[in-house]
């Protein structure tokens, strides 16, 4: 009885590479003997946890069709193992190592694969995140900087009223005479239309004199969050904003004056 169940015929058995001679033998056995029983079952028993032991996230059955498939690709392929008439223990359990061997493989990489994807996945999320940050992190220094610039002490305020073009509008300039710092507050003011932009105008008044010293686009409003910093000049007695193509004007379009005030 030992030798039989040691001759590596009842792993034959199970893997189902035995004659239909050899079936009958072991099945008569096992009828006859609850060792060979047994030792069946122990050894279907080990097949069923090494595969699990490679594969813990398979179902049986999608484990049993993997097999399946490797064992018809390797019956097909020219050059692989074939399955042939029993020639020896030693040759069965070869191939069957290479079965399971190249399952654990296969499952391996299945896995590696997906731990890639999640750490690509990861790795893109954490640059989202910190682009965020980095965002926030302008957006509130910037806020600091034109707070900064509101509650200068030094800082002088003129306020520029709505003209009959939009009589609503309105506007501030904080001039700093000791920095020699000027900036315009463009809150009041209606989004410039397409094709169109602000611009600042230093006034002198006796004569009447307008000096450009800022043009507003979209792009620089949107990037200093409306408070934009503009030319600095000396004797400045008003200060105006008026609407122009893109690109500004040599002189202010009168019919487009939206604020003025006076220093």
């Amino acid at each position: 009885m030992e030798e039989f169940i040691n001759s590596g015929i009842l792993e034959l058995y199970i893997f189902g590479v035995t004659t239909e001679e050899e079936n009958k033998e072991v099945q008569e056995m096992a009828a006859k003997h609850k060792e060979v029983q047994a030792e069946i079952l122990s050894i279907e028993k080990a097949i069923v946890n090494l595969s699990y032991s490679v594969s813990p996230h398979l179902s049986p059955d999608v484990y049993h069709r993997i097999r399946k498939e490797l064992i018809d690709k390797h019956s097909e392929e020219p050059g692989a193992i074939q399955m042939q008439p029993r020639k020896g223990i030693a040759s069965y359990i070869g191939w069957a190592a290479a079965v399971v061997l190249m399952f654990a493989v296969g499952v391996q990489y299945m896995m590696y694969n997906d731990k890639a994807g999640e750490a690509q996945a990861t790795a893109r999320e954490r640059d989202k995140y910190e682009q965020m940050v980095a965002a926030i992190e302008k957006e509130n220094n910037l806020n600091k900087e034109k707070l900064g610039i509101i509650r200068e002490k030094d800082n002088a305020v003129i306020a520029l009223a709505g003209q009959e073009v939009d009589p609503n509008a309105y506007a501030k300039m904080y001039v700093n005479a000791a920095k020699k710092e000027v900036y315009v507050d463009i809150a009041g003011l209606p989004e410039a239309p397409e094709g169109k932009v602000y611009q600042v105008w230093a006034l002198t008044l006796d004569p009447l004199t307008p000096t450009s010293i800022g043009i507003l686009d979209k792009a620089k409003v949107a990037e200093n969050n409306g408070i934009i910093k503009v030319d600095n000049f000396e004797g400045v007695q008003a200060f105006g904003i008026t609407l122009e193509p893109a690109g500004g004007s040599k002189a202010p379009t009168m019919e487009q004056l939206y604020t003025l005030g006076k220093v």
